[in-house]
């Protein structure tokens, strides 16, 4: 038998799996010619932000959140890929039960990242280094996608050696390496250093972690104060008592948009409105979510906020509903009269498992109704993909000159056929 290639894992239960370049690997995965190329998920427009990118362009200094025109100038060769975000919910859920498979004590993060604790698995499927195998096997297997994995005795530390054996890594931090390897690291590895408190660590003569540690507590407390100056000890010394939590129930759901210019023809905001309730109505139903509040966000070309909320007589999944209640919020706004808007945005809050609501029939519920067409629209996206069918008033959307669904006019989201 050969020897083990990874160190001592024992009491190192906490994973933190990261799924690499998620989005962008999607795309690749579905587009094999894809392959080995800069790709760049995110808008097409001047004002889009880069959403994932593939390897091949971060090595030209591509990176998530970047502008899309900066990206376009450090990689002109890359290839732009428009997000597909139903597809990717659709990954991370499968993901997400292939952690779920070897633990029930799954903390996700986001929709590409999640904790693990495998404490109650060893004895069942291994060490903690083997199970962490095991999920990266399946992930590819059952994917067709990669990820990298840390292992360590506490989260923070896990989450930080994920990212260092990227990407299809794994890397394990032992109990009694943690020090060795936090400490040459930069100030910026902890949770908490941004800008502000990197400057006020500098002034005192800090770069590494290791620096933290060796700082007397009383002298980063006077600096940063004393909460974060006791945090940030604490993580410089490997301490971290949080425990790998559940599932949270999301506290809201919602999808909001940067226009490529600034737009001020309501007939165009209401479309936008439209796509952005029908994600918002995805996102509730593939989470098993209704929602009692909507609210919609507005941003005016010189940056000023708006935000306006309405809670609904009834609990709701349906995108008509949304779309109808966030027009009227954009109506209510007194911007619908031409003002030009930078963003819009649609969110639902208050959310309630929908087994535990009670259905009401909206006053224009029909024998087929608007929950109905959701529904067979979601199958519809399940086996022909997101853009079989869709509203009308969305297939060609570059006809601006086209009318947008108003709900005061009877203009209503008609499936495509």
């Amino acid at each position: 038998m050969s020897p083990d290639p990874y160190p001592d894992d024992t009491g190192c239960h906490i994973l933190h799996v990261d799924m690499d370049a998620f989005y962008a690997s999607v795309e690749v995965r579905d587009r094999p010619e894809l392959a080995g190329k800069p790709v760049v998920v995110g808008g097409g427009g001047n004002r889009g932000v880069v959403l994932s990118a593939t390897y091949e362009a971060r090595e030209f200094g591509v990176r998530s959140a970047m502008p899309v025109t900066r990206a376009r100038r450090l990689c002109p060769q890359a290839i732009f890929v428009p997000p597909r975000h139903r597809m990717y919910s659709a990954v991370s859920k499968e993901v997400m039960a292939i952690f779920g498979s070897v633990t029930p004590i799954v903390e996700p993060l986001a929709l590409d990242e999640a904790f693990l604790d495998v404490s109650g698995a060893v004895r069942l499927l291994g060490t903690p280094a083997a199970i962490a195998e095991r999920v990266r096997a399946m992930v590819v297997e059952q994917q067709g996608i990669t990820c990298s994995v840390g292992i360590a005795p506490t989260k923070f530390v896990a989450k930080i050696a994920s990212a260092s054996c990227k990407p299809d890594g794994m890397l394990v931090v032992p109990r009694g390496g943690v020090l060795d390897f936090l400490h040459p690291l930069p100030i910026s590895a902890l949770w908490g250093v941004g800008e502000r408190t990197g400057e006020a660590l500098s002034r005192l003569g800090l770069r590494t972690v290791g620096d933290i540690a060796q700082t007397p507590l009383g002298a980063l407390q006077r600096e940063l104060g004393v909460a974060h100056g006791n945090h940030l000890a604490a993580l410089a010394g490997g301490r971290d008592e949080r425990r790998v939590t559940p599932h949270t129930p999301d506290k809201s759901i919602g999808a909001e948009e940067t226009f490529d210019v600034d737009v001020a023809d309501p007939d165009r905001i209401r479309r936008e409105l439209l796509r952005l309730s029908r994600r918002t109505a995805d996102g509730l139903r593939a989470g098993g979510h209704v929602a009692r509040t909507i609210s919609v966000k507005l941003r005016l070309a010189n940056f000023k906020t708006m935000t306006r909320s309405r809670t609904l007589t009834h609990p709701t999944d349906v995108s008509h509903e949304i779309y109808a209640t966030a027009c009227a919020l954009y109506e209510a706004s007194g911007l619908a009269s031409g003002a030009r808007l930078r963003l819009v945005g649609v969110r639902a809050s208050g959310l309630i498992p929908v087994a535990k609501a009670t259905a009401q029939p909206t006053l224009d519920e029909r024998p087929i109704g608007w929950r109905e067409a959701d529904r067979a629209m979601d199958r519809i996206a399940k086996r022909f993909g997101t853009d079989a069918v869709r509203p009308a008033a969305l297939v060609d959307e570059q006809a601006a000159d086209r009318p947008g669904p108003d709900p005061r006019r009877g203009h209503d989201p008609i499936p495509d056929d």
